[in-house]
């Protein structure tokens, strides 16, 4: 054991959709420790999906004094703690009591697509688009924020009087480890707001303005790798350093060191989630991908494009839990494999809608293309597969953003253990896929934002020379095959757009 004086880990808070983790990494990056545990969906309508804050914070405080006591790892051996979130997910609380108002609001609810739809009728979607990079959609924590502010009685009169705070769960998070002492956020989770002027790095007052949300009720900005506060000794017994916070996809993106403009990563998680690195610049998408904020460090902003795809490994759950289909998740690629291809099924998984490049969210799931020969193998290989078709369609738009073809891909996320479906994307993507030794990218990232901020590592070269390749996968499909596929994929597509109509 190391001798007290000497912290010795970095601890990583990766508060994700669907449950908390807290991971105690090494200087050399490797995994001390990890600890888990899964919380409550809400579905409260079709199309809605809501968490339970005070539930997410209880989960988060657990794993994290369990990952501690089961080591036995003193706090004072820790030398900071980074917070790594579910993006946009959007939590509304009493700044006295600490307590929500309404059950959090998830990213992947569609309850506010008519409210966006309404915005981008009279003109307003070029506006949110220049200022914040971002669609009009959704997904993003703005409009969320004016539901609760429009449906949760006197809530908006309250936050103009300053009593009511907002945040993403980064913000709810480092709230309640300080004691709430602090109400921040990092320009990585505000940049996702629909509220950021990512170029100016502040809230933009004309868009506060057309959602009716008062400056009282936001966060602080603050750098994503920087002394923020320290813990309540509450919480785990010292006052540790927060010093990072960052959104999951920034922070995988920083955990896979793809830190040079032109580098790409996947994240294959609920969701799938595609950036790529742009540097110092703000890449203007003409392909429907975000434009969003990396990281800020001293000052400093590094800029990113975002394709985001809604269904990833959330489809494996939902064979799980909604069909039967395997009774668990890790059961999903020896099915897949035991037939030689889907034998021309396509299972779209666009239950919530669809994210990139479409940014639909009236298109609902389907399964295509199944003959009286389809059995349960076929559905399973189709669902793996509509993992790698969405990502590849990503990738396709984000080269012509970037005007240049990726060189390889970083993958990570819990799908990235699946063999069948990496050899699948590196074949549909035409470039190699390499699968790193440590796959846990995101709370790494979240790890390594807040190592610098207190000397941990010294600087990103450091971190580069700690990133090592555990496998990597070549593509052997032909261009002909490729194109093929990819056809049929967006045939299957079509099928299933504006499905649903608008309330």
């Amino acid at each position: 054991m190391q001798p007290l004086t000497c912290p010795a880990f970095i601890l990583a808070l990766d508060q994700g959709t669907t449950s908390s983790r807290a991971i105690l990494f090494r200087r050399d990056g490797s995994i001390a420790a990890l600890s888990q545990q899964e919380f409550t969906q809400h579905y409260p309508q079709p199309g809605w999906v809501e968490h339970d804050a005070a539930e997410i914070w209880e989960t988060q405080l657990t794993v994290a004094r369990t990952v501690l006591r089961d080591n036995g790892i003193a706090a004072n051996q820790v030398a900071a703690v980074g917070i790594t979130n579910q993006r946009e997910t959007t939590v509304l609380w009493d700044r006295h009591s600490g307590q929500p108002l309404h059950r959090a609001i998830v990213w992947q609810d569609r309850r506010t697509a008519g409210l966006c739809d309404s915005l981008a009728a009279a003109g307003h979607a070029e506006l949110f688009r220049e200022r914040t990079g971002l669609v009009l959609d959704a997904y993003f924590s703005g409009t969320k924020l004016k539901w609760l502010l429009d449906h949760v009685p006197g809530a908006r009169a309250r936050a103009g009087r300053g009593e009511l705070a907002f945040g993403t769960i980064d913000s709810w998070l480092a709230w309640k480890l300080s004691g709430g002492r602090v109400h921040v956020t990092d320009p990585s989770n505000a940049a996702r707001t629909l509220l950021f002027d990512i170029r100016r790095r502040c809230w933009d007052d004309e868009l506060l303005g057309l959602l009716d949300i008062p400056t009282a009720v936001l966060p602080q900005i603050v750098d994503s790798s920087g002394l923020i506060t320290t813990l309540d000794p509450d919480c785990l017994g010292a006052p540790i350093p927060l010093a990072g916070i960052a959104g999951d996809q920034q922070a995988a993106t920083f955990g896979q060191a793809c830190l040079q403009p032109g580098m790409a990563k996947n994240t294959y998680g609920t969701g799938c989630f595609l950036l790529m690195n742009t540097g110092s610049q703000a890449m203007n998408s003409r392909h429907r991908m975000l434009t969003t904020i990396g990281w800020q460090r001293h000052g400093q902003t590094t800029y990113l494009l975002e394709g985001s795809v809604f269904m990833g490994g959330a489809i494996v759950q939902w064979l799980r839990d909604g069909l039967g289909l395997i009774a668990s998740s890790d059961q999903i690629e020896a099915l897949a494999a035991s037939v030689p291809d889907s034998d021309g099924v396509f299972l779209v998984p666009a239950h919530t809608g669809l994210g990139a490049p479409y940014w639909d969210p009236y298109a609902r799931g389907a399964l295509l293309g199944m003959t009286r020969g389809t059995n349960r193998a076929h559905v399973a290989r189709a669902a793996l597969e509509a993992i790698a078709f969405q990502s590849a369609e990503v990738l396709q738009a984000m080269e012509l953003d970037a005007g240049g073809s990726l060189c390889e891909l970083r993958v990570d996320g819990g799908a990235a253990g699946n063999t069948l479906l990496l050899q699948f994307q590196a074949d549909l993507l035409g470039v190699p896929v390499i699968r790193p030794r440590v796959t846990e990218t995101t709370a790494l990232g979240a790890a390594y934002l807040a190592g610098l901020a207190v000397g941990f590592w010294q600087n990103e070269a450091e971190l580069t020379s700690l990133w090592r390749a555990e496998r990597r996968f070549e593509p052997t499909m032909t261009a002909d095959q490729r194109a093929a596929l990819l056809a049929g994929w967006r045939r299957a597509v079509e099928r299933c757009r504006h499905w649903v109509t608008a309330d």
